[in-house]
Order: structure tokens, then sequence, then C-alpha cells
């Protein structure tokens, strides 16, 4: 197999190479709503996926997800891509069942890294108990895979980005810092113990933690991924028409994080982010930049009353606590 250093062939890696937020969402808002009384979730709460009611029992998750390379290794690779798109099931509360592969590969390339990637994505899908049963390739000078992924869930039991109430507990169950590490990989910056750290926290499913909280009581739950934490919490705040109070804190870090951020390591991805969400937030923090920074597979943020709260840390002990839900102030965002 020909030596290929994945991050190399691409601009930006993982999520933080995901179109702006401010682009999309200056589309998507001029699109019509969907008069359809099946579609429960749809695009225009900016929500993890889709939820489509078959029957009075069972609803359809849907979801998409594929990004360039984060890391050089192949199969790791295919691993990330595969725990990335199957999170956005976790996040509905919603159990994985079907995948699709989508691939953009370069013709010429080694097929052998190819077979890696793919062997990747497999072992990490089978994990989650989901089956890949199909999938689309194009050839494209930038590697670019994920997943289109199908699960299933109640109509009654979906856990949206819309539900947080005033009094809730904010907690997130992985660590920040994929991106500021990851583009520190790209710039031959990181150290290998803190990129190691990285791929673990990116390798490991939400389904243990989505698991943790089935029988509680979640309002509002969204994963944390391209569009970073205050990305991902205006999408609650907005959705639930309330303000998220985050203590920068009490915000856990993966190692060598802060390092790479206070040296410069920040993506397009992470401007981009910032650009779009700093309007709506008040207050700051020195640790600014990694809250803006884009996640790839990242951690489930979830609102739950205190009570619950406690029950998810002793259950999910990984778990931590960020803030808490407020009425809505002039600001959806409050950095503490």
């Amino acid at each position: 197999m020909t030596a290929c250093k994945l991050t190399a062939t691409v601009k930006a890696g993982g999520c933080a190479a995901k179109l702006s937020p401010k682009i999309l969402h200056r589309v998507l808002s001029t699109m019509p709503k969907q008069a359809n009384q099946n579609v429960l979730v749809g695009f225009d709460t900016a929500d993890d996926a889709g939820i489509y009611r078959l029957s009075k029992d069972t609803a359809l998750v849907q979801t998409v997800d594929f990004f360039t390379p984060i890391v050089d290794d192949p199969f790791t690779f295919g691993g990330i891509a595969a725990a990335n798109a199957v999170s956005d099931v976790y996040a509905m509360g919603g159990k994985p069942l079907t995948a699709l592969s989508i691939l953009a590969w370069p013709a010429a390339e080694d097929a052998k890294i190819l077979e890696k990637i793919l062997a990747g994505g497999l072992a990490k899908l089978k994990e989650a108990g989901c089956a890949i049963i199909g999938g689309h390739s194009i050839n494209d000078p930038e590697i670019k895979f994920g997943y289109a992924i199908t699960g299933v869930v109640h109509p009654g039991k979906y856990k949206p980005n819309a539900g947080a109430k005033t009094g809730d507990v904010l907690v997130l169950t992985k660590k920040i810092g994929t991106g500021v590490i990851t583009t520190a990989l790209k710039r031959g910056m990181a150290k290998k113990k803190h990129v190691d750290g990285a791929i673990a926290s990116m390798l490991t499913l939400n389904r243990a933690a989505a698991e943790a909280m089935a029988d509680l009581d979640v309002h509002g739950l969204t994963d944390v991924t391209g569009f970073g934490l205050l990305g991902h919490a205006r999408e609650m705040a907005m959705a639930s028409k309330v303000t998220l109070e985050i203590e920068s804190s009490k915000v856990q870090f993966l190692d060598g994080a802060v390092e790479y951020a206070k040296g410069g390591a920040l993506s397009g991805g992470l401007h981009n982010n910032r650009d779009f969400v700093s309007s709506c937030v008040a207050g700051s923090s020195a640790l600014d930049d990694l809250l803006y920074d884009p996640q790839t597979s990242g951690g489930l943020l979830a609102s739950l009353p205190p009570a619950d709260a406690k029950r998810l840390l002793k259950k999910y002990p990984s778990a931590f606590v960020i803030g808490r839900v407020t009425a809505r102030s002039k600001k959806p965002l409050v950095i503490l």
C-alpha cells in the first residue's frame, strides 16, 4: 500500500470542513415549511436528524454526514466517520438500523487505502448494531467519506433540540477540543499522546451515553459537532426559545486542546462558527476559541431537570455539568 498522509490531501479535515453556518442559515430560512403531518422533525429547527412517523408506534430517524479525512490512518478515519454519522440518531433518542455509504475518491489513489477506510467504517457500525446495505461513490480529487443513517424511534419518545426548559441543567458527555488538536496535527504541531486522546474520543460511540439517558426526563438533546459547542447550543436555545448559560470554567477539554488553541491551531470552521454565532452571545471567556471549535464525533449536550442530571452523572460518570437553562433574555447564549 502506498504511503499517504490523508490529512495532507485536504484543505480542512472532519467537521471543520462544513459549509459556514451563516450560508446555511441564510439559504434554509428561504425554504417554505413542509405541510406534512407525518414529518415530526424537519429542517426548520436545525435538529440533528429528521423524524418521519410511519405508524402510531414507529417513526423513522434519518440523517446523513460525511467529511474529509481528519486523521492519517485510513482505518481510523473510516471508524470516526461512522461514529460521527450514527451519532445523530442517538441524539434524537433513536436506534440506528441501516447505513448507506457516501464516498468521493480520487481514482488514481491506492485502492488499498480505500479498503482500510471502508473496513474501519464497517467495524464501527457493526459495534453500533447498524447494517451497511449499500452506498454511492464518485471520482473526486479530494477524499470525502461518510454515511446516510436510518434508525427508528417511538413517535412520542424522540428527543429534539427544541425542548429545553427554564430550570434545566446542561450536561455534556464528551470533552471539547478535537478541532484544534486535528488542526495541530495537520500543521505538524501535535504531540502523539494528544492526537491519540482525540482519536479515542472521536471513536467512542454516543450509544452508551444515549442509553444512560433513555429513562430520564431529557427535555432537549443534541450532539456537538461541526458548529462547535456554542453553535449547537445556539440551535437548542433558538428552537426552545430560552437562554443557555454556559460556565466556561466547567467545560472540560481534551489534553492538549488549550495549548494548541493558544498556539493558533484554529481552523477555518472555527472562524466561521464565531462569525455566525458571536452576535447571539453575551459575555466572553479566555477559552472562547475552544467554545467555537468544530467538533468531530463530539458528545451529547442534554438539557434536563436537576434531579435527572444527577442521575445521569452517576450512570455515565464521564459526563459533566456545563451550565443551566434560563428564561429568554436579550441573548440566547450567555458565557459566564
